[in-house]
This record gives C-alpha cells, sequence and structure tokens, in this order.
C-alpha cells in the first residue's frame, strides 16, 4: 500500500468551492471520481445498479449555487486535483457510503425514491469481466462493510496517508474508520503488491460497460400490466373521488426490495428446471445439464425459495463461500434442481446455472446460520460432473453421484495394492460417508472415490475423484511413459497399476491445492533416466493441476526408487499460471543435483519426447544429444539447461 500522498493530492479544503471549480475538476477527474464510487457502494446492488448508481452519486455532488465563485475566480490548474477535487471527493465518499445504510435525512430519503439520471430503459450495464484474481477480490471486497472498501480505494487508488484517510471517514460519518482502515490493509496485504493493478483493471471500471437487454419476453407483459393497471387506477380514483372521506389505508410492505424482471424470474422456485428421470441416457451432451431432481423435499416450495433468495441475496444471516475464481452474483436465469433433502443433520439444496453449482444448507435443528457454497462447474463433463459433495462432517464427506454412475467405490491412494472398497450408496444417489483426507502436514492415507459410469454411456469406463475441500472433487488422470515410434499419449484414467504406483508416491501433495478450484490433476511420466552409479531408473513426471477457471500450475518430480510405494517423490520445479504440460505446452525440459551412494554429486536432466539435445551452461558446462543428461556436478552454483526440439526451436527449462 502507499505510504505517502500523492503529489496531486491537497489537503482537505476550508471551504466550498465555486460552481465553475467544481465543475471543471469533476470533468477532469469524472472517470476516477466514478471508479471510487463503484467500489464503496455496497455490491448486494448488483452490478448494473452500481454503475448507474456509480455516475448519479458523482454527477449530483456540484454544489447547487455559485457561492464561493468569486473567492475563487480563477479555476485549479489542469493536471492537479487541487482543493475542488479533494472537496468533491469528500462528497463523493459521503453521498457512496450513505447508500450502505438509512437516509441520515429527510432530503436522501426523497432522493432515493425520485428518479434520477442517468437512467437506463431496456438494457443491463456491466464493466467488463476479468480473470481469477479479479473476481476474487471482488468476492473479498463484497464480505467486507461499505468503510472498508472506502478506506482500500482512497489508500490505494487516490495514495492517500492512512491519517488522512481516517479523517476523511470521520467527516464522512463512519463509525469506525480505524478498523475500516485495518480490513483494507489485510485486503491489500493479501494481495501482496497487486491490489492498485487489480482495482484499475475494467472488472471495476464503472466507465467501460457491455450492455445485454432486459427480459424481452417480461419486457412486454409488464409493459402491457403497466397500460391495464393505468385503466384500473383511473377507475379506482373515480370512484373514490364519490366515496365519503375516510382514514386512508395502511400501506403494503414490499419484502425483499425492488429486484429486476430477470432476477425475479430467476428466484421464482416455480420455474426452477428440473430434468427427466431418464435424460441422461439419451443424450450426446452427459453434464449437469441432465441430472434430474432428487431427494424427499423436491417438492418443498418454501425450502427453494429459501435457498434462492439465499443465492440471491444471502445477506448477513447467511454464511457465503465461494471457491477462487467462482462469481457469487446471482444466476442469471432459472437454475436446475439437483437434489433438495435432508443429509448429515441439515436441509440441503443443490442447484445448477449452468456455470456454477451452489449448495444450501440450513440445520435440521433450527440452530445455527444457513450457509451457501459455490463453485464453478462451466464445461463438466461425465467424470468433473459424476459427483458433488452435498455435506461434511466429522465422520467424513458425503457426495451425491451423478445419474450415469452404476458402481462405486473407496480406495487408498497411499496403498496401490490395497483392493477398493465398495461404497453405499442410498436410492437417491447420496453416498455413505467417505473419510476426508487428513490436513495439515500429516498423510496417513489419500481416501479416493473410484466410480464407473454406466454402460449406457461408455463400455467400462471407471475413474477416481478426490477431494480437494470444494463443492465438485477433483479428477485424477495419468499419462504414461512414451513408447518407442508412438504417438504422445493422452491423459487417461488412473485406475492402472503404472498410474497408481505413480500416483502413491505423490498424492500426499494434493494438500496444497485444497479450496484452490481445481478441476483435475494429471501425472504425466514424460521420460525415464538410468541414474549414475546404481543402474536403477528413475522416472520424471510432471504433475499439472488445472482450475475451473483456467489457468494451471506444475511441479516436476523425480520418482526414484523406493523402499515403500508411498514414499514421496522429490519436486524439483514449480511454476504457476502456465501452459506446460498440457496439450498447449507438449514439451518440457527440467533438471536437478542428485547425490549418488558414494557421495559423489550429479547433475540430471531429462526432457520430454521431442527433446533431442540438452545444452548445460553456468556451473556446469555439458552437450548431450539425447532426451536425458547425467553429468558430475559440483554441489552448488547456477546451472542453466537448454533443449532443442526435433524442430529446431530452443526450450529452456523449468524452475
Amino acid at each position: 500500500m502507499p505510504t505517502h500522498r500523492r503529489a496531486t493530492d491537497d489537503t482537505r479544503p476550508d471551504r466550498r468551492p465555486g460552481v465553475d471549480e467544481a465543475e471543471a475538476a469533476l470533468v477532469e477527474h469524472y472517470p476516477r471520481l466514478v471508479r471510487l464510487a463503484y467500489l464503496i457502494l455496497p455490491p448486494g446492488l448488483g452490478r448494473h445498479r452500481r454503475v448507474l448508481t456509480a455516475h448519479a452519486v458523482v454527477q449530483r455532488v456540484l454544489p447547487r449555487s455559485r457561492k464561493g465563485d468569486a473567492t475563487s475566480p480563477v479555476p485549479a490548474q489542469r493536471g492537479t486535483a487541487g482543493a475542488a477535487y479533494v472537496w468533491i471527493r469528500e462528497r463523493v465518499v459521503r453521498d457512496a457510503l450513505d447508500r450502505d445504510g438509512r437516509p441520515r435525512h429527510w432530503r436522501a430519503f426523497v432522493s432515493r425514491r425520485l428518479p434520477r439520471l442517468p437512467a437506463v430503459a431496456g438494457l443491463r450495464l456491466f464493466p467488463r469481466a476479468g480473470g481469477g484474481d479479479e473476481l476474487a477480490l471482488d468476492q473479498a471486497l463484497f464480505a467486507v462493510g461499505s468503510a472498508a472498501r472506502a478506506a482500500l480505494a482512497l489508500r490505494v487508488l487516490e495514495g492517500m496517508a492512512a491519517g488522512e484517510v481516517r479523517t476523511l471517514l470521520t467527516a464522512a460519518g463512519v463509525r469506525d474508520p480505524a478498523g475500516a482502515l485495518r480490513a483494507a490493509e489485510r485486503l491489500a496485504s493479501e494481495r501482496g503488491g497487486r491490489t492498485e493493478t487489480l482495482l484499475g483493471a475494467p472488472e471495476f471500471d464503472p466507465c467501460t460497460v457491455q450492455t445485454r437487454p432486459t427480459d424481452l419476453l417480461r419486457r412486454r407483459h409488464r409493459t402491457r400490466l403497466a397500460g391495464a393497471t393505468a385503466v384500473v387506477v383511473a377507475l379506482a380514483a373515480s370512484v373514490l373521488i364519490a366515496m365519503p372521506e375516510q382514514s386512508p389505508p395502511r400501506p403494503t410492505a414490499v419484502a425483499g426490495g425492488a429486484v429486476g424482471a430477470s432476477l425475479a424470474r430467476a428466484l421464482d422456485p416455480a420455474l426452477l428446471e428440473r430434468a427427466a428421470d431418464d435424460a441422461w441416457s439419451d443424450t450426446s451432451r452427459v453434464d449437469f445439464s441432465v441430472w434430474p431432481a432428487r431427494g424427499e423435499r423436491t417438492g418443498d416450495g418454501a425450502l427453494l425459495e429459501r435457498a434462492l433468495r439465499a443465492w440471491g441475496g444471502p445477506g448477513q444471516a447467511v454464511r457465503v463461500k465461494a471457491t477462487t475464481g467462482t462469481a457469487s452474483a446471482p444466476p442469471a436465469e432459472p437454475p436446475r434442481l439437483l437434489y433438495a433433502g435432508e443429509v448429515g443433520g441439515a436441509v440441503v439444496v443443490l442447484l445448477h446455472d449452468g456455470r456454477r453449482v451452489a449448495r444450501y444448507a440450513e440445520p435440521v435443528s433450527g440452530d445455527g446460520a444457513p450457509a451457501l457454497d459455490l463453485a464453478r462447474t462451466d464445461d463438466a463433463d461425465v467424470t468433473t460432473a459424476g459427483a458433488v459433495v452435498v455435506s461434511r462432517g466429522r465422520d467424513g464427506v458425503r457426495y451425491l453421484l451423478a445419474p450415469w454412475i452404476a458402481e462405486s467405490s473407496t480406495r487408498d491412494l497411499l496403498a496401490p495394492d490395497t483392493p477398493a472398497e465398495d461404497l453405499a450408496v442410498s436410492k437417491d444417489g447420496v453416498t455413505a460417508p467417505v473419510p476426508e483426507p487428513a490436513p495439515g502436514d500429516g498423510c496417513a492415507s489419500w481416501p479416493v472415490l473410484r466410480l464407473r459410469s454406466s454402460e449406457k454411456i461408455v463400455e467400462r469406463h471407471a475413474f477416481l475423484l478426490t477431494d480437494l475441500g470444494d463443492l465438485s472433487p477433483a479428477h485424477l488422470t495419468y499419462s504414461p511413459l512414451p513408447g518407442t515410434g508412438a504417438p504422445a499419449r493422452a491423459p487417461r484414467e488412473a485406475t492402472g497399476g503404472a498410474a497408481q504406483a505413480s500416483w502413491a508416491r505423490t498424492a500426499c501433495s494434493l494438500g496444497s491445492l485444497r479450496g484452490s478450484g481445481v478441476r483435475a490433476v494429471n501425472n504425466w511420466a514424460f521420460a525415464e533416466q538410468e541414474l549414475p552409479e546404481t543402474g536403477a531408473r528413475a522416472t520424471w513426471v510432471c504433475t499439472r493441476a488445472d482450475s475451473w477457471r483456467g489457468p494451471g500450475r506444475i511441479a516436476v518430480r523425480l520418482q526414484q526408487p523406493a523402499s515403500s510405494p508411498a514414499e514421496p517423490d522429490t519436486v524439483v520445479a514449480e511454476v504457476r499460471d502456465t501452459a506446460s504440460c498440457s496439450r498447449f505446452g507438449q514439451h518440457v525440459l527440467a533438471g536437478t543435483r542428485w547425490r549418488a551412494p558414494s557421495g559423489s554429486w550429479f547433475l540430471l536432466a531429462a526432457g520430454s519426447r521431442d527433446v533431442t539435445r540438452i545444452t548445460a551452461t553456468g556451473a556446469v558446462l555439458a552437450d548431450e544429444s539425447a532426451r536425458t543428461l547425467a553429468v558430475p556436478a559440483p554441489r552448488e552454483g547456477d546451472v542453466d539447461l537448454t533443449g532443442r526440439l526435433t524442430n529446431g526451436e530452443q526450450l529452456p527449462s523449468v524452475r
């Protein structure tokens, strides 16, 4: 976070600027002010209303008279914020904060209920979507109060000192400015030095927006209804004029606030999508779109309405958790009902909106707050849509299995020679509890699901899923060593002997992926190498974890002969946000120092199938026309490795 003020900021002005001076500052810094207002406004407004309200807040801060113009006949120089900008900024912060609470006086009360500009009819406005980091920051901002959002924006985007932020927030009526500042500091520290870049991204720019139409059919119906209502009102007015005066009726309370027509439709339990029980067996698209609605509470309209309202606007009573990279916004269309029933002492509702799975849970006893969990599942398939976590408890994790799962069992990745154990499943598709992998450093076992698809989907197709703390378990696969003269092998199910042996050495490293939105993890055995002095053979493996949001991370490992099947392998390189070891990055080169039984040190290196030469420079000088390299090397000193591919291109090693 900046620890000093930007040079463009002046101290808080003692007087109100004139209209001309204020207008000049507002026009010059309009995008900056609108972004500030947008960040402070409550996310519960929805992105469309936040965009319009941010513009309205800024456009309404000009003084209503020319009082003060005579004392400031010369406007501030362009390119400097000046006292006028500082005065406008304080007004913007105060008015934006005021939108997150009750009106403080009659004028604010009236202004909230009268039509205001700008207004947009027939269109919805949204800032451009950002990446996973922007979405994660947006969710973090949603979880804190408006005062903390204001403090973060003022510190990061405006470059104000901590004392100045406290002074401004106090002047704006914030009760605990120090607490808001601490929350802002915590948000910024969690993202290192990237906070300013993220807040300056298009995700938070209400001046660069995309447009989408509203619900066209519903708009037509509402127009017709408005016309009919006008006729009825006119008739009722004529009748009331003829009636004797009597006490006015009490106004009807409106629950939930005003919502758009499309959101109201999406949150209507009567409009929930429900697939036929056998839809999965007669379609070419095998994913969540063909899951039928299961569970004994699928007809409980009140429960479904509570679940939908929690998704549409959870409020403070609902604990919300979204997997990394998952938006917490309400569904745009009526979602699909997957399950509604009692599991593990809670009433659970599972919904799917085409991109995300939402799990709503409330205690059966009534004690405790309801919870809403969200996870991305876009482009799911027969494996990644094979199961969803329906409950977690002390006894383990219960899953709701896809309707095409014919057999289910569990096995321990750390015991590759131990047979799988059958897993009981209820008539609604809910499994018996499956033990969770131990958290922390302890890794005595790693339970996984072994599922087999119905032969109506594919013959003899079994696959492994593992719990990584998200709603959707991760799919485990394996790519075997390349065969001589054979084409590159695509990832296959990790159910064979070689796959199980490889995963037994790697399983405990899966704990570092918990809660990060991982879709699938693949172990690619890309090379085999004979070790110096011993003649034993080691396998080079690239473990790639792909997230639902797109980016992936890799870890290159050296799996040497071990005394036990579950002995951990050696990680020699790790890279985040890379295409390496995927179909978009099919070449890899890695190296490490290795100590022989005699105590001598060697440099080991290996490349994937298209590597024809490996060159080492720096502390080690070597050049080998092969896919592997093993040469004596000093224990210390930097070494650069470069590979040459069959097409003549250079390939740097991963680090």
